[in-house]
């Protein structure tokens, strides 16, 4: 049986799964369907990109209804493709895995090089060294996993060529209660708040984590606002 995708140029994301020796799959949004997958609450409506279950999407071959209510117990489409999501495997095509891996690729850069320094300067290393780096040793990049994920394992990969300390910063902050607003919000975007104090004067005492490599970043910032009417104070662990 024929489905209604047109397969004349067909270049698509599907999630497939292989039960009691036939093969099932329905095309998806690749972002969704992984995040999907991953166990966040999104509308199954929004993942997928069909209203059928396939034999060959490809192909545009139709699974026999029949056959679905024989293993599955169901013909309806949602509650299928909710389960060939989460219990099969998404097959991404190769231009959108290579995008995919590009980008993660980007995050990871900027996150290293906003978060780490080489700890012979105090400097942050250039992105351009750090991406030499993963490819002298040869970084494999997962595109299912975030980019978030990854950093860790792929630091202490290169870390054999090029040294870089992720050492972090614990500092209080006291802000005047006239350029608390615009404060708070660099602060927020650039460290981990852990404790904060509204004073009775307006004023705010934060105590905040912060990459060593971002600190004197932070403190320019915060003075340019406050016209250097910041106290900061850093303190030892």
């Amino acid at each position: 049986m024929q489905g209604n995708i047109d397969h004349e140029k067909i270049h698509l994301n599907l999630a497939r799964i292989n039960k009691s020796g036939d093969h099932f799959e329905i095309a998806v949004d690749p972002d969704l369907a992984i995040r999907y997958k991953k166990g966040e609450n999104i509308d199954i409506n929004e993942v997928i990109k069909s209203e059928h279950i396939f034999s060959d999407v490809k192909k545009g071959l139709l699974a026999s209804e029949e056959k679905l209510k024989e293993i599955f117990g169901t013909s309806v489409t949602l509650e299928l493709a909710e389960e060939i999501i989460k219990k099969g495997e998404i097959q991404l095509t190769s231009e959108y895995r290579h995008k995919l891996i590009e980008d993660k690729k980007k995050q990871i850069i900027t996150t290293i090089q906003r978060n780490g320094f080489n700890p012979s300067t105090g400097l942050p290393h250039p992105a351009t060294r750090i991406e030499a780096a993963m490819e002298e040793v040869k970084v494999k990049i997962d595109e299912y996993k975030s980019a978030k994920e990854q950093v860790d394992n792929i630091l202490k990969s290169i870390r054999v060529v090029i040294p870089i300390s992720m050492e972090k910063k614990n500092i209080e902050i006291i802000v005047p209660g006239e350029f608390t607003g615009k404060c708070y919000s660099i602060i927020q975007k650039m460290s981990a708040v852990k404790q904060e104090n509204w004073n009775s004067d307006g004023s705010l005492t934060a105590l905040v984590e912060i990459s060593a490599a971002l600190q004197t970043e932070l403190f320019d910032k915060l003075n340019a606002v406050a016209h250097g009417n910041i106290q900061i104070k850093i303190i030892e662990k």
